[in-house]
């Protein structure tokens, strides 16, 4: 008897007892369990009288005010209800499903939900021991002309008020199926380059909004029309299986996008959905496959093994897109007191929240989910060439911290024209002169080579993105009287403004310029090697300052005056620019930084976890960590669903640094070492598989 359990130990998948489990339905969108394939994905949710209810969303569904908006929103009603006996919802990790059971003895239905890892459809298969019947509602909210509410239009600054949220259109006359799609009529694009003064990049873009269309089609075999929002089975069956297919064009006609999402839809129904399911199945095993971290011991160590496990889901989810993952929610925002399409601050990105869900990502070795991040600045650069030359009238390429995803400013960051006339000067102060984005993308494009060594990754994308970025911090600055940069006027971050010399700025450009002149002349060209010799000499050293008695970082050159914000810029010298920490020279200066840091806090963005465990500071990255991972949205059900803290629910910074401080508390490798258990807490115990430079994997228990 003991040796059958002991078996059954060995062969059970240690994921499985991290899947959600759920005993009741949901009152509401608060209750909704996210599933997705990278591009696609649904909120979904049993509601209290039986309903199958669920939120359709997209990595590239912008609409004509920049924001990304959901496609829709389905409703499913059962005969029988799946309520009125026993039920369950589970998320099925492994699989990437949702299977739901609900109604009494043979009369009980059985869903599986799940979004083909392959294709942009969702399916919803039902089955049960005795006939039940379905109908299939289309749920439109945007179904009319109107002004945005008060607040409501937070951040979509494109055009001047009143703004108009355009209507949804549903397809007339489509025998057995529901077609509907959202088609852009206007487009802030061109009103955009022409405030901010970027006319010339008219002439080389193209307007990515106008005429983006996006929309889907539900069908399934046994379902009937019963108009053009509702299907219903012919006759009551035994199983049936719904299918909801989802596509995005650019520039569309409503023609063009039909004849498109047709053509989706017959490729996948070329493949028999067995065959399908299989391969679906197949690379979620691979990717859980990929790597891992199971910490156990006590509670703590539980929830966060359950955070990290389900943070790095909700990423597969929503980071195999065209865009990279919104840090303001993902694709898996829900119903506010607007509509579902509404998030804080809107449709921009902002670097210091965007970053965040990504570092992480070397570590799992989910680095194919990099590459959108990578894509969107990449595309960018030639605006961002005209922007350098129109602003400061020299080289190179920057990108600004809040940035649409096609480079420019947000409009409400920039200002509505150049404050004081002059150029660059934006009008939301806590931005003006913040540019260290670039420095810290680089250094993340950066390891992604040291993890992969992918040659033409180093050759055609992070060379050329080094070159314009370096050219544009090498030109922008004056020198000092011994050469040196004096980057002044500028920011250290958000929170020390018109300082001098800021601590990450310097930090990235050190670390950066070691990192790049370590490759070999083979790699990089004798040319740049002499130019960035030349300009590494020119980077001071990090400021430095006196606190309690003892030597510590500072945050900036020199006076600092009021904190305007809550970050600790001179511990960006630990993370992301890892310049010290376990193993490193000047160990117990960092130690002392960090110590007498003004600003404390292990919510959202701030990465006192991540820094502390850089440190080698053990018990406290334990701490902070696991109480990191006990802050989810208290109204939300799914245990991951954090926020909004900063930004908004789910808040994937919080989930990112979450991810980021764990994997660091066990592995670090950035200077050709592998360092094991750096920041390990004696009272958890863990089985782990992590990815680490060289495509190294390391296992260990």
């Amino acid at each position: 008897m003991q040796k059958q359990h002991s078996d059954l130990a060995k062969t059970a998948d240690p994921l499985d007892q991290y899947n959600v489990v759920w005993r009741s339905p949901s009152k509401d969108h608060n209750g909704s369990m996210p599933i997705g394939n990278g591009e696609m994905g649904l909120n979904l949710w049993v509601e209290e009288n039986g309903d199958l209810v669920f939120l359709i969303s997209r990595t590239d569904s912008w609409d004509e005010h920049e924001r990304l908006c959901k496609i829709g929103r389905v409703r499913i009603q059962f005969t029988p209800s799946l309520t009125g006996g026993v039920f369950r919802q589970m998320l099925k990790l492994k699989q990437s499903e949702i299977e739901i059971i609900g109604g009494s003895g043979d009369s009980a239905i059985h869903l599986h939900v799940w979004v083909d890892a392959h294709h942009q459809v969702a399916h919803i298969e039902a089955d049960s021991r005795e006939d039940f019947g379905m109908q299939v509602m289309l749920e439109v909210w945007r179904d009319r002309e109107r002004p945005f509410e008060e607040g409501e239009d937070e951040g979509a600054d494109g055009f001047k008020r009143p703004k108009v949220i355009y209507p949804d259109k549903v397809m007339s006359g489509r025998k057995d199926s529901i077609v509907w799609y959202h088609r852009n009529r206007i487009s802030p694009w061109k009103s955009t380059l022409e405030l901010q003064h970027l006319q010339p990049a008219i002439e080389i873009g193209e307007d990515p909004l106008l005429h983006r269309t996006f929309g889907g089609v539900i069908q399934g075999d046994g379902l009937v029309t019963v108009d053009d929002r509702t299907l219903k089975t012919v006759n009551p069956g035994k199983a049936f299986r719904v299918s909801i297919f989802t596509d995005t064009a650019v520039p569309a006609t409503e023609g063009q996008w039909y004849d498109s999402i047709r053509q989706h839809i017959s490729e996948v129904e070329a493949i028999e959905i067995g065959r399908a399911h299989e391969a679906h199945r197949s690379w979620w095993a691979d990717f859980w496959n990929r790597s891992w971290i199971r910490a156990f011991g006590n509670e703590a160590a539980q929830i966060t093994t359950r955070g990290y496990i389900l943070q790095r889901f909700i990423s597969a989810c929503g980071g195999r897109g065209h865009f990279p993952i919104k840090f303001n929610g993902s694709i898996f925002t829900v119903n506010t007191e607007y509509d579902p399409d509404y998030r804080r601050w809107g449709g921009c990105y902002w670097f210091q929240n965007t970053r965040l869900p990504y570092w992480p990502m070397l570590g799992s070795g989910d680095h194919e989910m990099m590459r959108p991040l990578f894509r969107m600045f990449e595309k960018a650069i030639p605006l961002a060439k005209i922007r350098s030359r129109i602003y400061f009238d020299h080289g190179g390429s920057y990108f600004p911290e809040t940035m649409s995803f096609w480079g420019t400013y947000n409009n409400g960051g920039m200002g509505w024209g150049w404050e004081q006339g002059i150029p660059g000067r934006t009008g939301n102060s806590f931005i003006r002169y913040h540019y260290s984005g670039t420095l810290e993308l680089l250094a993340m494009m950066m390891d992604f080579y040291h993890y992969t060594q992918d040659v033409e990754f180093l050759q055609k994308e992070l060379l050329p993105l080094a070159d314009e970025f370096l050219w544009w911090w090498e030109e922008h600055w004056e020198r000092d009287s011994a050469g040196k940069l004096k980057m002044y006027p500028s920011y250290a971050c958000e929170t020390y403004w018109d300082v001098t010399n800021p601590a990450q700025d310097v930090a990235g450009l050190r670390w950066n310029l070691d990192h790049l002149l370590a490759l070999t002349d083979e790699q990089i060209g004798a040319e740049r090697r002499q130019r960035w010799i030349k300009f590494r000499k020119a980077v001071p050293e990090l400021p430095m300052a006196i606190k309690d008695g003892k030597p510590t970082l500072a945050p900036a050159e020199g006076k600092l005056g009021e904190r305007r914000n809550s970050e600790n810029p001179e511990l960006y010298a630990i993370f992301p620019f890892r310049m010290y920490g376990a193993g490193k020279p000047d160990l117990e200066l960092a130690r002392h930084t960090f110590e007498t840091r003004p600003q404390t806090g292990n919510v959202g963005w701030r990465q006192d976890d991540t820094q502390a465990a850089f440190l080698g500071l053990a018990e406290l990255a334990r701490d902070y960590v696991s109480g990191r991972a006990k802050k989810k949205h208290e109204e939300s059900r799914f245990p991951a669903f954090w926020g909004p803290n900063f930004d908004w629910i789910p808040d994937q910074d919080h989930g990112g640094n979450l991810m980021m401080a764990l994997q660091t508390m066990l592995l670090q490798a950035d200077d050709g070492k592998i360092r094991l258990l750096p920041a390990w807490p004696k009272d958890w115990d863990v089985a782990f598989k992590l990815h680490a430079p060289k495509n190294t994997v390391v296992e260990g228990i």
